[in-house]
């Protein structure tokens, strides 16, 4: 099995207004998952450099950032980063062009990790419902396009607080949703704005919110986890 998480990490600001990107570190090392989605993972403005420096990544995690980068200083490209084991192999990366008012994009990555191939998708959908289905479709498009099919995953900030219209209803069509939980606001999470979906390659075996003290601290979202197994 393998275990995929997504955090919007609101650039390593916690509810406490301060940055710690090394408290981030620790909610991610809590998680401990295959592959990890992040969100907001690039300072806004300037050249947008990583909230978590790449040394911090390499000396302390198991992981290693996808290069989906589109500046030199950046970790993931309009916020949306991937990391994966060290020890995956990672066979290709894609930047995902998203049709928006304000700049918008997904990350797509496929890897093989303990004998499975798998394509993950990371986003952070719009906040208007209108961009949110036209990013969606742009999305699937792009997966249904792809020249190699392979189990995928996609996963991330949906903003969507419909329990099942909207943008939902066009990833339902061809994905199925892990069962994971509000994870917004991290206080007091009501809302389900993060999901994680799987192509029907995949089996859902578990899935959850990350809801610790670090967690409830690091970010204004909790993380959300699901493993995956071929189906």
């Amino acid at each position: 099995m393998i275990k995929i998480a997504s955090y919007n990490m609101r650039k390593a600001i916690g509810t406490d207004r301060r940055r710690r990107p090394e408290r981030t570190l620790e909610v991610l090392r809590e998680i401990d998952a295959d592959v990890i989605a992040l969100q907001e993972c690039d300072r806004r403005f300037g050249q947008r450099m990583g909230v978590i420096p790449a040394h911090m990544l390499e000396e302390h995690t198991d992981w290693c950032s996808v290069p989906v980068a589109a500046r030199a200083q950046s970790m993931g490209w309009h916020g949306n980063g991937l990391l994966i084991r060290k020890s995956a192999q990672l066979l290709d990366c894609e930047r995902i062009e998203l049709p928006a008012l304000e700049p918008r994009g997904a990350v797509s990555a496929d890897i093989r990790i303990d004998g499975m191939l798998l394509r993950v998708v990371g986003m952070h959908l719009d906040l208007s419902g209108l961009w949110r289905r036209k990013q969606a479709a742009a999305i699937l498009s792009h997966c249904d396009n792809a020249a190699q099919k392979m189990p995928t995953v996609l996963m991330g900030d949906l903003n969507e607080w419909s329990a099942a219209s909207g943008c939902l209803r066009d990833f339902a069509r061809h994905h199925h949703f892990a069962t994971t939980g509000p994870s917004f606001h991290a206080r007091r999470p009501v809302g389900r704005l993060d999901r994680i979906m799987a192509s029907p390659e995949l089996k859902i075996v578990d899935a959850g919110v990350h809801d610790t003290a670090a967690a409830r601290t690091a970010s204004d979202h909790l993380p959300i986890w699901a493993t995956v197994e071929r189906a």
